[in-house]
């Protein structure tokens, strides 16, 4: 496994001599770990949430590897033909968790019969990611109506562009309590985690990669396989992420 590691970095960092940097258009979430993974390599990458990056590629935008935070932005972009559809793998799991400001002594079990309303207070808000477009916006909506929780908050929700920005509110303490990713969460001292929300409340977590229909980057399947590779998973699991496993193509 090491020598394939070893390869396939190889055959990454060979690019620049034939092209330019790979550029990886990924969710906001993916940062700290895609960073930690792109350190010394020919990569250049743009994160933001899934919905915008979709549709920037739909506008033209030169990106080799798309890696969405679900399924659906990775749909839309096959369908309109964005992307090449054999390269297309489910590559990451996550969780959804709800966080506080790290000095907040807030409590609270998410099930059918948690208060958030009484957590949030008289004024406080609740940050999450745009729940029309963006996939932790729309996560947390569907866990929050399937624990029974969406009436108590329908109308406190302070939404962000995206799950980082989200997260921002609740590190600077300018929202009491908030909806992230369980890696978001990780890769912020200035938070903590209250609760999981069950993995029943919400569909898979899912993040899919793949490489765009017009990359002519000779190191784009290269980067795709090297995700997978040892120290590349290493680092992804250390952030909170599973790495699934690969699933057969079918013809």
């Amino acid at each position: 496994m090491r020598l394939i590691a070893a390869c396939l970095c190889l055959l990454l960092l060979s690019a620049p001599a034939r092209a330019q940097d790979l550029l990886v258009f990924a969710a906001a979430s993916l940062k700290t770990a895609l960073d930690e993974i792109h350190r010394g390599q020919p990569v250049k990458a743009s994160y933001a949430a899934s919905s915008a990056l979709a549709r920037q590629i739909e506008a033209g935008a030169p990106a080799d590897v798309f890696i969405a935070a679900d399924l659906d932005w990775m749909e839309y972009a096959q369908q309109r033909a964005l992307i090449r559809p054999q390269s297309r793998t489910n590559l990451l799991g996550n969780r959804l968790s709800l966080v506080a400001p790290a000095d907040s002594k807030a409590a609270i079990t998410l099930n059918a019969g948690a208060d958030l309303g009484s957590l949030l207070g008289k004024h406080g808000r609740l940050a999450m990611a745009d729940m029309m477009a963006v996939p932790a916006g729309k996560y947390g909506k569907a866990a929050l109506e399937a624990l029974k929780l969406w009436p108590q908050v329908s109308n406190r929700v302070a939404q962000a562009e995206n799950v980082r920005a989200a997260l921002a509110l609740v590190a600077r303490g300018e929202a009491p309590l908030g909806i992230v990713y369980r890696t978001d969460a990780a890769s912020e001292p200035k938070v903590r985690v209250l609760a999981d929300f069950p993995a029943s409340s919400h569909p898979p977590i899912i993040y899919p990669a793949a490489i765009i229909a017009t990359s002519k980057h000779p190191g784009a399947d290269s980067y795709m396989a090297g995700l997978r590779a040892p120290q590349a998973a290493a680092i992804l699991a250390k952030n909170g992420f599973t790495l699934l496993p690969i699933e057969a193509k079918v013809n």
